[in-house]
Protein backbone atom coordinates (compact mmCIF):
# COMPACT_ATOMS: atom_id res chain seq x y z
CA UNK A 1 0.00 0.00 0.00
CA UNK A 2 1.27 3.48 -0.86
CA UNK A 3 2.51 5.70 1.96
CA UNK A 4 0.00 8.28 3.21
CA UNK A 5 0.97 11.94 2.64
CA UNK A 6 1.20 13.96 5.83
CA UNK A 7 -0.89 16.98 6.78
CA UNK A 8 -0.46 18.40 10.27
CA UNK A 9 -3.43 17.67 12.50
CA UNK A 10 -5.05 15.13 10.17
CA UNK A 11 -5.94 11.70 11.51
CA UNK A 12 -6.94 8.66 9.48
CA UNK A 13 -9.32 5.75 9.91
CA UNK A 14 -11.23 3.21 7.85
CA UNK A 15 -15.01 2.97 7.89
CA UNK A 16 -17.20 0.17 6.56
CA UNK A 17 -20.22 1.61 4.76
CA UNK A 18 -22.50 -0.03 2.23
CA UNK A 19 -20.19 -3.01 1.87
CA UNK A 20 -17.14 -0.88 1.02
CA UNK A 21 -14.18 -0.03 3.26
CA UNK A 22 -13.62 3.71 2.97
CA UNK A 23 -10.59 5.66 4.06
CA UNK A 24 -11.57 8.83 5.92
CA UNK A 25 -9.19 11.66 6.84
CA UNK A 26 -10.35 13.92 9.67
CA UNK A 27 -9.20 17.12 11.32
CA UNK A 28 -10.54 19.61 13.84
CA UNK A 29 -12.58 19.28 17.03
CA UNK A 30 -15.19 16.51 17.10
CA UNK A 31 -17.69 18.97 18.59
CA UNK A 32 -17.10 21.51 15.80
CA UNK A 33 -19.63 22.07 13.00
CA UNK A 34 -19.19 19.14 10.58
CA UNK A 35 -17.95 19.76 7.03
CA UNK A 36 -17.93 16.83 4.59
CA UNK A 37 -15.48 17.40 1.73
CA UNK A 38 -15.68 15.32 -1.48
CA UNK A 39 -12.70 15.34 -3.82
CA UNK A 40 -12.52 15.42 -7.62
CA UNK A 41 -10.27 13.67 -10.14
CA UNK A 42 -7.45 12.63 -10.19
CA UNK A 43 -7.31 13.45 -6.52
CA UNK A 44 -8.20 12.07 -3.09
CA UNK A 45 -8.50 13.47 0.46
CA UNK A 46 -5.14 15.25 0.06
CA UNK A 47 -6.83 17.70 -2.33
CA UNK A 48 -7.91 19.60 0.82
CA UNK A 49 -4.40 19.85 2.33
CA UNK A 50 -4.26 23.66 2.01
CA UNK A 51 -7.79 24.16 3.32
CA UNK A 52 -7.30 22.08 6.48
CA UNK A 53 -5.05 24.49 8.43
CA UNK A 54 -7.41 27.37 7.64
CA UNK A 55 -10.46 25.65 9.14
CA UNK A 56 -9.40 22.92 11.55
CA UNK A 57 -9.31 25.18 14.61
CA UNK A 58 -13.11 25.46 14.66
CA UNK A 59 -14.61 22.95 12.19
CA UNK A 60 -14.77 19.18 12.14
CA UNK A 61 -13.43 18.31 8.69
CA UNK A 62 -14.33 14.91 7.24
CA UNK A 63 -12.49 14.06 4.01
CA UNK A 64 -13.28 10.60 2.63
CA UNK A 65 -11.72 8.96 -0.39
CA UNK A 66 -14.36 7.83 -2.87
CA UNK A 67 -14.43 4.14 -3.72
CA UNK A 68 -11.57 3.36 -6.06
CA UNK A 69 -9.48 6.37 -5.03
CA UNK A 70 -6.87 7.15 -2.42
CA UNK A 71 -6.89 4.42 0.21
CA UNK A 72 -10.52 3.30 -0.05
CA UNK A 73 -11.47 -0.09 -1.47
CA UNK A 74 -11.49 -0.32 -5.24
CA UNK A 75 -14.17 -2.83 -6.27
CA UNK A 76 -14.66 -3.53 -9.96
CA UNK A 77 -18.11 -1.91 -10.12
CA UNK A 78 -19.93 1.04 -8.56
CA UNK A 79 -18.51 4.11 -10.29
CA UNK A 80 -21.80 5.42 -11.64
CA UNK A 81 -23.26 8.52 -9.98
CA UNK A 82 -26.19 6.73 -8.35
CA UNK A 83 -23.91 4.28 -6.57
CA UNK A 84 -21.54 7.05 -5.52
CA UNK A 85 -24.53 8.88 -4.02
CA UNK A 86 -25.39 5.67 -2.13
CA UNK A 87 -21.80 5.64 -0.85
CA UNK A 88 -22.04 9.20 0.49
CA UNK A 89 -25.30 8.48 2.32
CA UNK A 90 -23.90 5.25 3.75
CA UNK A 91 -20.83 7.12 4.96
CA UNK A 92 -22.93 9.79 6.63
CA UNK A 93 -24.82 7.06 8.48
CA UNK A 94 -21.64 5.22 9.45
CA UNK A 95 -20.02 8.43 10.73
CA UNK A 96 -23.15 9.62 12.51
CA UNK A 97 -23.12 13.03 10.84
CA UNK A 98 -26.07 15.36 11.43
CA UNK A 99 -26.76 17.66 8.49
CA UNK A 100 -23.14 18.54 7.65
CA UNK A 101 -22.09 21.35 5.37
CA UNK A 102 -21.33 19.51 2.12
CA UNK A 103 -18.40 20.63 -0.04
CA UNK A 104 -17.57 19.01 -3.36
CA UNK A 105 -15.05 19.65 -6.09
CA UNK A 106 -15.68 18.63 -9.71
CA UNK A 107 -16.85 14.96 -9.69
CA UNK A 108 -17.33 15.30 -5.95
CA UNK A 109 -19.54 18.33 -6.60
CA UNK A 110 -21.57 16.43 -9.21
CA UNK A 111 -22.27 13.73 -6.64
CA UNK A 112 -23.02 16.55 -4.20
CA UNK A 113 -25.78 17.92 -6.42
CA UNK A 114 -27.30 14.48 -6.84
CA UNK A 115 -27.19 13.56 -3.15
CA UNK A 116 -28.77 16.92 -2.23
CA UNK A 117 -31.56 16.27 -4.72
CA UNK A 118 -32.14 12.75 -3.40
CA UNK A 119 -31.83 13.43 0.33
CA UNK A 120 -31.99 17.18 1.00
CA UNK A 121 -32.89 16.64 4.65
CA UNK A 122 -29.40 15.19 5.25
CA UNK A 123 -27.47 18.42 4.56
CA UNK A 124 -27.35 21.93 5.96
CA UNK A 125 -25.78 23.71 2.98
CA UNK A 126 -23.81 22.80 -0.13
CA UNK A 127 -20.70 24.39 -1.65
CA UNK A 128 -19.89 23.20 -5.18
CA UNK A 129 -16.49 23.94 -6.73
CA UNK A 130 -15.79 23.89 -10.45
CA UNK A 131 -18.86 21.96 -11.61
CA UNK A 132 -22.01 22.77 -13.55
CA UNK A 133 -25.39 22.23 -11.92
CA UNK A 134 -27.87 19.64 -13.32
CA UNK A 135 -29.78 22.25 -15.38
CA UNK A 136 -27.21 23.74 -17.77
CA UNK A 137 -28.41 25.61 -20.85
CA UNK A 138 -27.95 23.17 -23.73
CA UNK A 139 -26.96 25.78 -26.27
CA UNK A 140 -24.15 27.09 -24.10
CA UNK A 141 -23.16 23.61 -22.94
CA UNK A 142 -22.73 22.44 -26.54
CA UNK A 143 -20.77 25.56 -27.41
CA UNK A 144 -18.21 24.70 -24.76
CA UNK A 145 -18.21 20.91 -25.14
CA UNK A 146 -14.76 21.05 -26.74
CA UNK A 147 -13.30 21.97 -23.35
CA UNK A 148 -13.61 18.41 -22.03
CA UNK A 149 -11.54 16.89 -24.85
CA UNK A 150 -8.99 15.77 -22.27
CA UNK A 151 -11.40 13.23 -20.73
CA UNK A 152 -11.55 11.20 -23.95
CA UNK A 153 -8.21 9.39 -23.38
CA UNK A 154 -9.45 8.42 -19.90
CA UNK A 155 -12.95 7.24 -20.82
CA UNK A 156 -12.86 4.20 -23.04
CA UNK A 157 -12.62 0.61 -21.82
CA UNK A 158 -9.07 -0.78 -21.88
CA UNK A 159 -7.60 2.39 -23.44
CA UNK A 160 -8.56 4.65 -20.52
CA UNK A 161 -6.93 2.45 -17.93
CA UNK A 162 -3.82 2.09 -20.09
CA UNK A 163 -3.43 5.88 -20.38
CA UNK A 164 -3.78 6.41 -16.63
CA UNK A 165 -1.31 3.65 -15.84
CA UNK A 166 1.33 4.20 -18.50
CA UNK A 167 1.07 7.87 -19.50
CA UNK A 168 1.47 9.76 -16.20
CA UNK A 169 2.77 12.81 -18.05
CA UNK A 170 -0.75 13.37 -19.42
CA UNK A 171 -2.30 13.32 -15.93
CA UNK A 172 0.39 15.70 -14.72
CA UNK A 173 -0.26 17.99 -17.69
CA UNK A 174 -3.98 18.20 -16.88
CA UNK A 175 -3.25 19.10 -13.26
CA UNK A 176 -0.92 21.87 -14.39
CA UNK A 177 -3.42 23.04 -16.99
CA UNK A 178 -6.09 23.20 -14.29
CA UNK A 179 -4.60 26.21 -12.50
CA UNK A 180 -3.78 29.68 -13.76
CA UNK A 181 -0.36 29.59 -12.08
CA UNK A 182 1.37 26.23 -12.34
CA UNK A 183 3.76 27.43 -9.63
CA UNK A 184 1.14 26.61 -7.01
CA UNK A 185 1.93 22.92 -7.52
CA UNK A 186 4.77 21.35 -5.61
CA UNK A 187 6.40 18.52 -7.54
CA UNK A 188 5.62 16.15 -4.66
CA UNK A 189 1.91 17.01 -4.87
CA UNK A 190 1.79 16.47 -8.62
CA UNK A 191 3.54 13.14 -8.12
CA UNK A 192 1.11 12.16 -5.35
CA UNK A 193 -2.02 12.65 -7.43
CA UNK A 194 -0.49 11.26 -10.62
CA UNK A 195 0.81 8.11 -8.95
CA UNK A 196 -2.43 7.57 -7.01
CA UNK A 197 -4.33 6.66 -10.20
CA UNK A 198 -1.64 4.45 -11.74
CA UNK A 199 -2.20 1.10 -9.93
CA UNK A 200 -4.35 -1.21 -12.05
CA UNK A 201 -7.47 -1.12 -9.85
CA UNK A 202 -7.20 2.67 -9.39
CA UNK A 203 -6.76 3.26 -13.11
CA UNK A 204 -9.84 1.12 -13.71
CA UNK A 205 -11.79 3.25 -11.21
CA UNK A 206 -10.72 6.47 -12.95
CA UNK A 207 -11.66 5.10 -16.34
CA UNK A 208 -14.99 3.72 -15.12
CA UNK A 209 -15.90 7.01 -13.42
CA UNK A 210 -15.61 8.90 -16.71
CA UNK A 211 -17.24 6.18 -18.80
CA UNK A 212 -20.25 5.90 -16.53
CA UNK A 213 -20.78 9.65 -16.82
CA UNK A 214 -20.77 9.30 -20.61
CA UNK A 215 -23.18 6.35 -20.54
CA UNK A 216 -25.62 7.60 -17.91
CA UNK A 217 -25.27 11.24 -16.90
CA UNK A 218 -24.82 12.88 -20.28
CA UNK A 219 -28.00 11.26 -21.70
CA UNK A 220 -29.89 12.48 -18.64
CA UNK A 221 -28.64 16.01 -19.23
CA UNK A 222 -29.51 15.88 -22.92
CA UNK A 223 -33.05 14.67 -22.13
CA UNK A 224 -33.53 17.17 -19.29
CA UNK A 225 -34.23 14.32 -16.90
CA UNK A 226 -33.55 16.62 -13.92
CA UNK A 227 -35.99 19.38 -14.92
CA UNK A 228 -38.71 18.13 -12.55
CA UNK A 229 -36.31 18.11 -9.58
CA UNK A 230 -35.81 21.11 -7.32
CA UNK A 231 -32.69 21.83 -5.28
CA UNK A 232 -33.87 22.86 -1.82
CA UNK A 233 -30.51 22.72 -0.02
CA UNK A 234 -29.04 26.28 0.06
CA UNK A 235 -26.23 26.07 -2.47
CA UNK A 236 -23.27 28.19 -3.54
CA UNK A 237 -21.22 27.46 -6.66
CA UNK A 238 -17.67 28.80 -6.92
CA UNK A 239 -16.46 28.74 -10.50
CA UNK A 240 -12.99 29.78 -11.65
CA UNK A 241 -13.05 32.54 -14.25
CA UNK A 242 -10.26 30.74 -16.10
CA UNK A 243 -11.50 27.17 -15.69
CA UNK A 244 -10.16 25.30 -18.70
CA UNK A 245 -12.59 22.36 -18.32
CA UNK A 246 -15.96 24.12 -18.55
CA UNK A 247 -17.54 27.55 -18.79
CA UNK A 248 -19.61 29.39 -16.20
CA UNK A 249 -21.90 30.48 -19.05
CA UNK A 250 -23.72 27.14 -18.80
CA UNK A 251 -24.80 28.00 -15.24
CA UNK A 252 -27.27 30.68 -16.32
CA UNK A 253 -30.86 29.89 -15.37
CA UNK A 254 -30.08 27.45 -12.57
CA UNK A 255 -31.93 29.60 -10.05
CA UNK A 256 -35.22 28.53 -11.66
CA UNK A 257 -34.64 25.04 -10.30
CA UNK A 258 -33.39 25.96 -6.83
CA UNK A 259 -34.77 27.53 -3.70
CA UNK A 260 -31.50 29.27 -2.81
CA UNK A 261 -28.70 29.16 -5.38
CA UNK A 262 -25.78 31.58 -5.61
CA UNK A 263 -23.23 31.40 -8.44
CA UNK A 264 -19.92 33.18 -7.88
CA UNK A 265 -17.31 33.48 -10.62
CA UNK A 266 -13.98 33.83 -8.82
CA UNK A 267 -10.32 34.19 -9.79
CA UNK A 268 -8.56 30.97 -10.67
CA UNK A 269 -8.81 27.83 -12.72
CA UNK A 270 -10.29 24.38 -12.19
CA UNK A 271 -8.50 23.27 -9.00
CA UNK A 272 -9.65 26.06 -6.69
CA UNK A 273 -8.74 24.39 -3.39
CA UNK A 274 -5.18 23.95 -4.64
CA UNK A 275 -4.84 27.42 -6.17
CA UNK A 276 -7.00 29.59 -3.88
CA UNK A 277 -7.50 27.74 -0.57
CA UNK A 278 -8.18 30.97 1.35
CA UNK A 279 -11.07 31.77 -0.99
CA UNK A 280 -12.51 28.27 -0.52
CA UNK A 281 -11.99 28.34 3.25
CA UNK A 282 -13.67 31.76 3.52
CA UNK A 283 -16.70 30.44 1.60
CA UNK A 284 -16.92 27.42 3.92
CA UNK A 285 -16.67 29.65 6.99
CA UNK A 286 -19.43 31.94 5.71
CA UNK A 287 -21.76 29.05 4.86
CA UNK A 288 -21.03 27.30 8.14
CA UNK A 289 -21.89 30.47 10.06
CA UNK A 290 -25.12 30.74 8.09
CA UNK A 291 -26.00 27.16 9.00
CA UNK A 292 -25.40 27.79 12.68
CA UNK A 293 -27.56 30.93 12.61
CA UNK A 294 -30.29 28.84 11.03
CA UNK A 295 -29.86 26.14 13.69
CA UNK A 296 -28.43 23.59 11.22
CA UNK A 297 -25.46 21.33 11.89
Amino acid sequence: MRAMPHVEGVEHRFVEAGGVRFHVAEAGPVEGPPVLLLHGFPQHWYAWRHVVPLLADRHRLIMPDFRGFGWSDAPYKGYDTDTRVDDVLALIDALGLDRPLLVGHEWGAWVGFMVCLRAPERFGRFLALSMIHPWPEHRRLIRHAWRVWYTIPWEYPVAGGFVLRHWPAFTRYILRRGVTDAGVWRRADLDEFTESVRPRERAHAGRALHWQYVLRDIPRLVRNRHRALRLTVPTTILFGANDFAMSHEALAGGERHATDLEVRVVPGGHYLADEHPVLVADAITTLSAGSMRAGIG
